[in-house]
C-alpha cells in the first residue's frame, strides 16, 4: 500500500471516529485529502477505500441521519472501533520484544515495530528485559536521553533474514489469501517450471524459507524453497480466493519434506595433502597417492550439487570418477573461466 493511500484512510478513520453523525460521500470528499475533482474517478476510488477498511477489520457502518436524506451515510461507533484493555505477563510482553527484534526484513519490520509501539502505549508491556536478563518494571528508568526501544541490550539477538526475492510477495499472498505463479528450479534441475500455488504459510527452516500449499499444476500439497524460485511471483487470483485447510500444519509440512536425501553415490577424489578438508569430512577412506596428494571415496547423493560444491575447491580438487560426475565439475569450472 502507497504512503498516500495509506494517509488518505487514515484520515477517514479519524474524521468518521470524530464525527457524531453519518457523513455522506460528498463530505468524506470535501474534508479528506487525496481525491481526485472527477466524480466518476471519486466513486471509484472511495469504494476501493471502503472495501480497504471493512478487509482491515475496521467496522465502518452505512446509515442515515433522518428518513428524509437523499444518500446514505458512513460513521465508525467507536466502542466498536476501540480494542478491549490487553494484559500481558512479564514473560508474554518478553517473548513479544524479542519476536520484534527478530523481523529485520523491509517486509515486517515496520509492522512489528508498529505493533510493539501500541502496545507498549498501551501500558501492556509494563516488564521489559532489563540489561542482564532481569525484568525491569514499568516506570522504571532507562539510560537518559532513550527510549525503551532505543536501549543497547546485551549478547546475542536473533535474526531472520529474508534475501529471497520471492519472500515478499510471497507473504503477501499468504496475508490476503491469494494463488500465486512461479518459476520454480527444482533440485539437481537447470531448467525451471511454471507452478500455480495456493499457499497455506511461509516458514523458515534451519535457516531456509519454505512455502507450501496447494499446488495446482500437480493437483497436490507441495513444499517450495524460496531460493530455488527464479524469477518474479505473480498474483494469479483474487484476495480471499485461498482456503487454508483448518488441519493444515505448514511447519511439519517442511519438516517433513526437507529430508536429505540418501548418498547412494561414490566419487572417487584426488584431494591436495592439507587442502580439502570439507571433503575429507565425509570421506569413507583416505589413501596417500604420491606427489602431494591423497585418494579420497566419499558417498554423495546429487551430482549437480556435488559438482558445484567440488568446483569451488578449484585446483585442490580433482574427480577421478564416476564420468558423469566429472564431466560436471570440468563443465562448470569451464564456465568460471569463460
Amino acid at each position: 500500500m502507497s504512503k498516500r493511500r495509506t494517509e488518505r484512510l487514515l484520515s477517514i478513520v479519524v474524521l468518521l471516529l470524530s464525527s457524531r453523525r453519518y457523513l455522506t460521500a460528498e463530505e468524506i470528499r470535501a474534508a479528506v485529502h487525496g481525491y481526485p475533482g472527477q466524480y466518476d474517478a471519486f466513486k471509484r476510488m472511495f469504494e476501493r477505500d471502503k472495501d480497504e477498511l471493512r478487509d482491515l477489520g475496521i467496522p465502518l457502518e452505512t446509515g442515515m441521519n433522518n428518513p428524509f436524506d437523499d444518500e446514505p451515510g458512513y460513521r465508525i461507533r467507536r466502542q466498536d472501533y476501540e480494542l478491549p484493555e490487553i494484559r500481558l505477563e512479564a514473560d508474554e510482553a518478553a517473548v513479544l520484544g524479542i519476536a520484534a527484534r527478530v523481523w529485520q526484513s523491509a517486509e515486517l519490520a515496520g509492522a512489528a515495530a508498529g505493533a510493539l509501539l501500541k502496545l507498549r502505549a498501551a501500558g501492556a508491556l509494563g516488564a521489559l528485559e532489563a540489561p542482564g536478563g532481569e525484568q525491569r518494571p514499568s516506570g522504571a528508568p532507562v539510560a537518559p536521553g532513550l527510549d525503551d526501544d532505543q536501549q543497547p541490550r546485551p549478547g546475542i539477538e536473533p535474526r531472520l533474514t529474508t534475501a529471497e526475492p520471492a519472500f515478499g510477495p510471497l507473504w503477501e499472498a499468504v496475508r490476503d489469501r491469494r494463488p500465486v505463479t512461479f518459476s520454480h528450479k527444482a533440485q539437481g534441475r537447470s531448467d525451471a517450471t511454471r507452478r500455480e500455488l495456493e499457499p497455506w504459510g511461509v516458514v523458515n527452516w534451519r535457516g531456509r524459507w519454505y512455502v507450501a500449499g496447494h499446488d495446482r499444476t500437480r493437483n497436490a500439497t507441495r513444499v517450495f524453497r524460496l531460493s530455488r524460485i527464479d524469477g518474479p511471483v505473480t498474483m494469479s487470483g483474487p484476495a480471499g480466493s485461498v482456503t487454508v485447510p483448518p488441519d493444515a500444519d505448514v511447519r511439519k509440512l517442511v519438516k517433513d519434506w526437507d529430508v536429505a536425501p540418501p548418498r547412494d553415490h561414490e566419487a572417487v577424489l584426488r584431494v591436495r595433502a592439507g587442502a580439502g578438508y570439507g571433503v575429507r569430512r565425509y570421506a569413507t577412506s583416505v589413501t596417500a597417492d604420491g606427489d602431494g596428494w591423497d585418494r579420497v571415496a566419499v558417498q554423495f547423493a546429487d551430482v549437480p550439487w556435488y559438482a558445484g560444491y567440488l568446483a569451488s575447491f578449484g585446483s585442490d580438487v580433482m574427480v577421478v570418477g564416476p564420468p558423469d560426475l566429472r564431466e560436471a565439475v570440468i563443465s562448470r569450472l569451464k564456465g568460471v573461466l569463460a
